[in-house]
């Protein structure tokens, strides 16, 4: 049993803490873009309260120009190869298979790809191994996902993606529990869309895979406070905190003592425990 499956995502909600070993990372300014500073901010997570690390060496902001293969294997592979000996799950943000591989061969349980394994030989990897696969919407590529993005309906449109990922992941030999899902909150969406999104999560969570969201910091929150990237920490709880209320089970988060504090004062609310 992997590490995830013993996390028992029937339950949770549980933290995702992002670990960017990028230059250009929209929230962290390239301050853990080395090994070293990486590991200190796992470190810090682990002691916060993290139940995964997410380990990202391409930055997939709008307007990203991409990272060559070698470079990320560079900044991710020393990272996941000593997290990977620390009892937690590693999980690995890329939409490259030669990455994949060698994360899951470094030690990762997670392929977290927001590609939604679309790129050639991906599904065949992730087949495969023994990982756990987030498959993620996307409209258009980070490039120039932001430049009108449009929908008639986003939600069953979305939906309807995912959907249609699981049943090719399903038919390739992976099988449904090493499945989760995420909406991809800013990916190709305008504020109407992600709003639109969030209010309808427990859409998502009918199809019955664990659903991942990922809002922390990201522009929409920016865009109804008014608040800048390094000033998101409260919009980025309350929104998680809206999604758990919806069903999400994994919450991707820069900010884990925040979060965790919250689900922790939710789930004493709805559970009674201190009754």
């Amino acid at each position: 049993m992997s590490q995830l499956q013993q996390l028992k995502l029937i339950d949770g909600p549980y933290i995702m803490g992002i670990i960017n070993v990028t230059s250009d990372s929209f929230s962290d300014h390239g301050l853990y873009a080395t090994t070293d500073k990486a590991l200190e901010l796992a470190e810090r997570l682990i002691k916060e309260g993290a139940d995964i690390l997410d380990i990202g060496g391409e930055s997939t902001r709008p307007g990203s120009l991409g990272t060559t293969l070698e470079e990320e294997l560079r900044r991710v592979i020393p990272v996941v190869e000593i997290l990977s000996q620390k009892n937690i799950p590693i999980s690995v943000d890329t939409s490259k298979p030669e990455v994949m591989q060698a994360a899951i061969s470094a030690g990762a349980s997670i392929i977290n790809d927001v590609n939604a394994l679309q790129a050639p030989g991906a599904i065949e990897i992730a087949a495969r191994s023994k990982a756990t696969i987030c498959l993620m919407h996307m409209q258009g590529n980070p490039r120039s996902m932001q430049n009108s993005p449009h929908y008639v309906d986003v939600v069953s449109e979305v939906k309807s993606f995912l959907q249609h990922r699981i049943d090719i992941a399903i038919s390739s030999g992976i099988p449904y529990h090493r499945l989760i899902i995420d909406p991809g909150f800013g990916f190709g969406k305008t504020l109407k869309h992600n709003l639109e999104l969030l209010r309808h999560l427990d859409q998502f969570v009918q199809i019955n895979v664990p659903v991942l969201v990922g809002l922390s910091r990201k522009s929409m929150l920016g865009t109804i406070t008014g608040n800048n990237v390094d000033n998101r920490v409260h919009a980025s709880v309350a929104a998680a905190l809206f999604a758990v209320t919806k069903g999400a089970k994994i919450l991707r988060v820069h900010d884990v003592k925040a979060t965790k504090d919250a689900i922790m004062i939710h789930n004493a609310l709805v559970n009674e425990e201190y009754c």
